[in-house]
């Protein structure tokens, strides 16, 4: 038997549009509390109304989670709102390929910023919470390419290797706390991701990709569902998947 989640208070980062925004919305109408984080404001906010108008209960807070002191007032928000948090989805990610000899290096740092120490700092600012609590679920995003590596995207497979790691690590040390973990990694998911590609080549090639074979968010907002309406007991670690289309 599933659980319900009517009530349960779920922090979702990059929470302005694409996986996050498709969460957000799902999670909403099944009866979660959503507490959204993002820079863009102005689309937050846009999200919470329409969340509240359907009915649903939402917040928002511009949060950068370059900036740990962000992180960590998003969570903080939560838990003084609603006196809890349930489930910690660390969304928020950024894919810049372009092959190492260009040197993109403001690029590389800016995926290592976003991808590895964003979800750092999610799982910092939520874990005294959740062990305090004794219970919780962190929900971590890596991708397809957190298991394959490709010519042009080596810096963000690593970051999505990377999150992979520290996601099993994350597992394995808080089984006393009663604490769950998941992570999610995704194929050709239909949002702004490629749009961030500056290399002219690397973008025609990964647009042209995505144009034929992405799927849309909400196939991300039912297995984050799945994932946190398992019983207590289970802990789904791992989901890999991709468009039925996507050979790599």
């Amino acid at each position: 038997m599933t659980q319900d989640i009517q009530g349960k208070v779920i922090v979702i980062t990059g929470a302005s549009s694409g996986l996050g925004e498709a969460t957000a919305r799902h999670l909403a109408s099944h009866g979660a509390i959503v507490v959204l984080g993002a820079r863009r404001m102005d689309r937050l906010q846009k999200i919470v109304d329409e969340i509240q108008a359907a009915g649903g209960k939402a917040l928002a807070l511009q949060t950068d989670v370059t900036r740990q002191a962000d992180v960590q007032a998003l969570v903080d928000k939560a838990v003084s709102s609603y006196g809890k948090i349930d489930v910690m989805l660390n969304n928020a990610g950024l894919m810049q390929q372009s092959p190492l000899e260009k040197l993109k290096i403001d690029e590389w740092d800016n995926m290592i910023d976003i991808n590895l120490k964003g979800t750092l700092y999610g799982i910092a600012a939520v874990l005294p919470q959740m062990k305090s609590q004794q219970f919780g679920h962190v929900i971590n995003v890596s991708s397809v390419a957190g298991h394959k590596v490709t010519p042009a995207g080596t810096v963000y497979c690593a970051t999505k290797h990377a999150v992979r790691a520290i996601s099993e690590g994350f597992r394995q040390e808080v089984k006393d706390y009663n604490l769950r973990s998941t992570i999610i990694s995704p194929g050709a998911i239909d949002t702004e991701l490629p749009s961030h590609i500056t290399d002219s080549e690397s973008s025609e090639a990964i647009g042209g990709f995505y144009a034929s074979a992405a799927i849309p968010a909400d196939s991300f907002a039912r297995i984050v569902y799945f994932a946190i309406t398992q019983p207590e007991d289970v802990d789904i670690n791992e989901v890999l998947y991709r468009p039925t289309s996507q050979p790599l």
